[in-house]
């Protein structure tokens, strides 16, 4: 198990078009993603490649937010959907 903590950074949060670019890519790994608001218990992490689960948790701008992942590709999977957030998804 891999787990990073990332800020997000952009305007809008996790509204509808980053989130869809955030599962698009957490799809293109093998281990097992998940995504939670860092105040929020670990019984609320969701499933880092179901845009609907991501949208529900809500992470908006100043939010800081846990990526974790399990698996053979975690370490890389983890450490590009941190440099993805911190991006801000082109947004300024």
């Amino acid at each position: 198990m891999y787990t990073r903590n990332v800020l997000i950074q952009n305007r809008t949060g996790l509204h509808l078009r980053p989130a869809s670019e955030f599962v698009a890519h957490a799809t293109e790994f093998k281990s097992d993603i998940t995504i939670r608001g860092v105040n929020d218990t670990e019984d609320c992490a969701v499933d880092a490649k179901s845009i609907i689960l991501l949208l529900t948790i809500g992470l908006g701008q100043g939010d800081e937010a846990v990526i974790t992942a399990t698996g053979e590709d975690e370490t890389k999977a983890v450490d590009s959907l941190v440099a993805l957030i911190e991006t801000k998804f082109g947004e300024d």
